[in-house]
């Protein structure tokens, strides 16, 4: 079988007959794509927001390996596709990997997709993409949706330079060493984060990277669709008198601020802040990272504030 990947869509001249979606070179019919694995961009929210690309691809299919059968069964059937689906989640990968890639050898064309958004992020499609090329299998991506893109549009922070870093740790501590380790980062952060979570990250997160701007965007493209914006503390206030939202959350967090060293009473402040949920070691590792002042300086400070309050 041909091990030449599969190519996005061109434009065809007046007259001409339109080739398949996913085959540009008009080989294959419309209703078969070439060999591959399609990385699939389905709808977060809104399933108006699926490409015609992808309804194609979809359609023509051999099958389409998925995280849930029932979720993916759901859109599939708004738009009329009855194509097989595979499950393919982190609780069976291993087993459908090689099941997976066997298929794309023989000649077929496998779409994976994921509940939401694009695929191999936060699920376990990026072992199974790279298996594929490791094997010399024609790998492509049809784009679309994608809930990291669509919070960072959202939150009216800079754009120019971002990191998405995924869900941080469940756990307090191991929370708070994730965020020490993103704080000096030049670059607008996004982060994933379950509903449940939400106050005390960003309780974590205003103590470790202290009043930078940030925004919570909420089930993005939804009817509920919510952007709340303000400081990381006003922020963690807010929601730990409202407790947990619903739905999906995407978090943002503008970049570090501008060079200008921070007064003594901004340093007090952020320790203050620190000290009142850390110890005094890791309240002082935080705002160090936080505001890139020396550690011995905020060491010295974060002591005589100690002192004073005995």
């Amino acid at each position: 079988m041909s091990r030449t990947p599969p190519h996005s869509r061109q434009s065809t001249g007046a007259g001409q007959r339109r080739p398949s979606a996913v085959d540009p070179t008009g080989a294959a019919s419309p209703s078969k794509p070439a060999p591959g694995l399609y990385l699939t961009a389905v709808p977060i929210g809104n399933a108006g927001d699926i490409t015609l690309r992808a309804l194609d691809l979809l359609r023509g299919a051999d099958a389409i390996a998925c995280e849930d059968t029932r979720t993916t069964r759901k859109l599939l059937s708004l738009y009329g596709i009855g194509t097989k689906l595979i499950p393919y989640h982190e609780h069976n990968a291993a087993e459908m990997r090689p099941q997976i890639l066997r298929r794309v050898a023989e000649g077929q064309a496998i779409a994976l997709v994921s509940d939401a958004g694009m695929p191999m992020i936060s699920d376990p499609g990026f072992k199974l993409a790279r298996a594929a090329r490791d094997e010399g299998l024609p790998v492509t991506c049809l784009p679309g949706a994608s809930a990291p893109l669509t919070g960072l549009l959202l939150s009216g922070l800079p754009s120019d330079r971002f990191l998405f870093a995924g869900f941080p740790p469940p756990k307090s501590a191991a929370r708070r060493t994730f965020l020490q380790e993103l704080a000096p980062i030049a670059a607008t952060l996004i982060l994933f984060e379950a509903p449940h979570r939400l106050p005390e990250c960003l309780s974590d997160l205003a103590a470790v990277l202290g009043d930078r701007e940030a925004a919570v965007t909420r089930e993005l493209t939804k009817l509920f669709e919510e952007v709340r914006r303000g400081p990381l503390p006003e922020l963690a206030a807010h929601y730990a008198e409202a407790g947990p939202p619903k739905g999906e959350i995407v978090i943002v967090i503008g970049p570090p601020g501008a060079a200008a060293r921070p007064s003594e009473e901004d340093l007090a402040g952020q320790l203050r802040r620190a000290l009142a949920t850390m110890s005094l070691r890791d309240a002082v590792e935080a705002v160090a990272a936080a505001t890139g002042e020396p550690k011995r300086e905020v060491y010295r400070l974060a002591l005589d504030l100690a002192a004073d309050e005995d």
